[in-house]
């Protein structure tokens, strides 16, 4: 099991100094005890997620002040931009990172974000995949056919070269068309058990790997991630009363995004309408089922089987959410026992052990 770290809910619309203190600083932490990779997003118009609208610009930085750990979005909304534009961006950061760059895929999921590229919501999957293969071209040097403002097509190639001959490519899934999709393709797959369980999650990763057998990719070569909301403590009950309000306040912030999720699907809800206990109420409902075989929140018993029940869903990597809490410290003196965790699943004795 393959630990990273991920990045989402930072709160972008204070005016607070640092705002960038924890994702520097667990950076260095990742670095140094040999973390996988780095995800930042790609979010807009939103606190939630607030502090990351490009993962080109804070990968940039990210590869300034590392050296071997990958640095990942998590994800580019493809439909939002031209592919010619990602190739670019991103060649430049594969070169300052000399050549450590991942890229995950979404098709959008909040309406708003498409002021962006209004003409691209209505048919947002298929220019999704679309936009990948344009730049996967592109990025292997090849030249693909624009149009330039008078309508004539012409042949067109990306600079700088990234050091990478071929991009590794993730693939956002939640729905099940989407997971044997990314298998048809060959890419990674980048999850969440935000719209499911554990169990549901699992059968959708199985039929990923059988479809990508189908099409002539090896299903051992291509790897799972699930991102996880995570505090490793020493004991449950303390990192849950620890977490406690952190978490509250992180759902408030998303309670506001769930507004503009349903106004996407034509339904309309205000939580002007919730009376204060209903919403404390709804907090503390909601944080009691995340705890509850959706998250690395607990102690390192806890956690560890809720690691264990991933390797038995076939996820290869924990890609561990630490941002929901905005007390850097707190955050921060969490990680040494994450590391613990860590360790123990990829230590030689374990893997020996399950050899025999």
């Amino acid at each position: 099991m393959d630990f990273s770290l991920f990045y989402f809910s930072g709160d972008g619309s204070t005016d607070q100094p640092d705002k960038y203190r924890l994702l520097l600083e667990s950076a260095k932490f990742a670095e140094l005890h040999h973390f996988s990779a780095l995800w930042t997003p790609e979010r807009h118009f939103h606190p939630f997620g607030g502090l990351y609208p490009n993962p080109s610009l804070t990968s940039a930085a990210l590869a300034m002040i590392t050296e071997r750990v990958r640095l990942r979005a998590g994800s580019v909304v493809m439909p939002l931009h031209n592919p010619a534009r990602v190739a670019e961006e991103w060649a430049v950061v594969d070169n300052l990172s000399q050549g450590r760059v991942d890229l995950a895929f979404a098709s959008g999921w909040t309406l708003d974000d498409f002021v962006l590229s209004n003409e691209s919501y209505g048919n947002r999957k298929d220019t999704m995949w679309n936009g990948i293969s344009a730049l996967q071209k592109l990025w292997a040097g090849e030249p693909i056919e624009l149009l330039d403002p008078e309508g004539k097509a012409f042949q067109l190639k990306t600079f700088p070269k990234p050091l990478q001959p071929e991009l590794p490519t993730w693939i956002v899934c939640q729905s099940t068309n989407t997971f044997l999709k990314a298998g048809e393709v060959g890419a990674n797959v980048l999850t969440s058990l935000l719209s499911g369980n554990l169990e549901e999650v699992a059968a959708q990763i199985q039929g990923y790997r059988q479809t990508l057998a189908e099409h002539g990719h090896d299903p051992h070569a291509k790897k799972v991630a699930m991102m996880l909301h995570t505090f490793v403590g020493d004991d449950f009950d303390t990192v849950k009363e620890q977490v406690r309000q952190p978490f509250y306040s992180y759902l408030k912030t998303h309670l506001g995004l769930l507004e503009q999720l349903a106004k996407g699907l034509n339904v309309n809800i205000s939580l002007k309408e919730f009376s204060d206990d209903d919403i404390n109420s709804l907090l503390s409902f909601a944080y009691e089922g995340w705890l509850k075989g959706r998250t690395l929140i607990g102690s390192q018993e806890t956690c560890a089987t809720m690691v264990k029940r991933l390797e038995q869903a076939g996820v290869d990597e924990a890609a561990c959410l630490i941002d929901f809490n905005p007390d850097v410290d707190a955050v921060m003196s969490g990680l040494p026992h994450l590391k613990e965790l860590k360790d123990n699943f990829q230590s030689p004795t374990r893997r020996m052990a399950e050899t025999y």
